[in-house]
């Protein structure tokens, strides 16, 4: 079973930063700069998971998802989403057929 409450406390943590100034930390400075930045990031870590699997390096892997995830979690706190959010879809989507449910996204 995923372990939820870290995910909860992070985001309690990016929350905190949301609103703090861009010098306090490296996520208030994330979110100074905008949703750029904040894509640019999930970009380079996707490309660094993407790299870390080619090489086979489980370990590299584990830790790059954690960046991406990290990250992620960055941008949906910026739209006011949060990590509930991701975990209704997901429970939405529990026992469907990923093609019936990439069906029924539509184009």
């Amino acid at each position: 079973m995923i372990d939820t409450e870290v995910l909860h406390r992070l985001q309690a943590t990016l929350l905190e930063r949301k609103g703090a100034p861009p010098d306090s930390s490296y996520v208030a400075s994330l979110y100074a700069k905008g949703v750029d930045s904040i894509c640019k990031k999930v970009i380079e870590e996707a490309a660094e998971t993407l790299m870390a699997a080619k090489d086979g390096d489980r370990l590299h892997l584990v830790r790059e998802v954690a960046d991406i995830l990290f990250h992620s979690m960055v941008l949906l706190t910026h739209f006011d989403l949060g990590i509930d959010d991701v975990l209704a879809e997901l429970r939405r989507r529990e026992g469907i057929s990923g093609l019936d449910e990439k069906k029924s996204r539509g184009s």
